[in-house]
């Protein structure tokens, strides 16, 4: 499909505030989100880094197309946690791993679920979107 710019609306203004600092704004909603440079790279690491946003981005991504299949499929995952750790690499400097540890509610999930959890997560758009030599390590923590 051929996108012409011109009826694409933007999805974000962001202003460069200084001392390593940016400020977005979503212009749908009008949510503003700061980063900051992080501590290793010159920053204060007093919010967000955009590094740790296309981190946090991923898992988000995941946790709300499971959400989806979770709807579709009438099971839930509400109160589902994911704890996402960022690896860098120095040359070039660049996200080279991002670790995904999902802790899951104490239901009891059928085998199908599990695998449409997993599947929706692994085949996010944010997911899909990473260049092939970023590895995602997905882990899933069952209670029940």
């Amino acid at each position: 499909m051929l996108l012409i710019y011109s009826q694409i609306m933007p999805t974000t203004e962001t202003i460069y505030s200084g001392r390593l600092r940016t400020e977005s704004t979503h212009l749908a909603s009008g949510s503003i989100l700061i980063t900051d440079a992080p501590l290793d790279n010159y920053g204060k690491g007093e919010a967000f880094s955009p590094t740790d946003l296309l981190a946090t981005s991923l898992g988000c991504c995941m946790l709300t197309l499971m959400g989806i299949t979770a709807n579709k499929n009438n099971f839930n995952i509400d109160g589902t946690r994911i704890t996402i750790t960022k690896i860098m690499e120095s040359n070039p400097r660049r996200v080279s791993e991002v670790h995904l540890n999902f802790d899951m509610p104490e239901i009891e999930y059928t085998d199908e679920e599990k695998r449409k959890i997993y599947s929706a997560a692994v085949n996010c758009p944010v997911a899909k979107s990473l260049h092939p030599d970023i590895n995602q390590v997905v882990h899933f923590n069952y209670k029940k």
